[in-house]
């Protein structure tokens, strides 16, 4: 801990609180006079992660095809095509990463914001470290980018339709192709 903080250069009671924080969300643990051990993203842990999500986005995705607002489902699909140029035309760095990563947000965070269930929202936010740290060694590349933006597109699609029924359907099918390459990785 005192490494950390020094390589933060935050104090130590804060940095104690948040790993105490991050060990109760199952991604570190604490070893007196040991040190911190780091869960290790592993083939299991991918797996049953992405089970997880699938089950609770599923449903998600229903409630949100069926609920939400036109002009924020068009908002999406805007901004999806809009990155999907970007990278057809610019290439895929660093910063094309944030935006996948903020739109990645908007649509499964808005999803799950569907549901109006403060503790789906908060099993959510635990599913979404474990994917951080899953997806830690993983190199995201142009055509994993824009397969993944392509997949969004059809739930999406889906949602805008107001077909519940294809709006989950394109959710577990995003989940398994990312599984997928995730295993492709590990």
């Amino acid at each position: 801990q005192s490494e950390l903080v020094q390589l933060l250069d935050i104090p130590l009671q804060p940095l104690r609180d948040a790993l105490r924080v991050l060990e109760a969300e199952g991604v570190l643990t604490i070893h007196s006079r040991s040190g911190i051990q780091f869960l290790k993203p592993d083939l299991e842990l991918a797996r049953s992660t992405y089970q997880f999500r699938s089950i609770i986005e599923r449903a998600a995705a229903r409630a949100f095809a069926e609920t939400a607002e036109l002009d924020k489902i068009e908002a999406m699909a805007k901004a999806h095509h809009k990155i999907m140029k970007e990278i057809e035309t610019k290439g895929f760095d660093s910063h094309m990463l944030e935006k996948l990563e903020a739109l990645e947000q908007q649509l499964h965070g808005g999803m799950i914001a569907a549901l109006r269930n403060p503790l789906i929202e908060t099993t959510a936010r635990r599913l979404k470290n474990y994917v951080t740290l899953i997806r830690l060694e993983r190199l995201i590349t142009q055509p994993l980018a824009l397969r993944t933006l392509r997949e969004h597109l059809e739930i999406i699609d889906a949602c805008a339709q107001r077909d519940a029924d294809r709006a989950e359907a394109a959710v577990a099918a995003h989940f398994q192709a990312a599984l997928q390459r995730i295993l492709g990785m590990l």
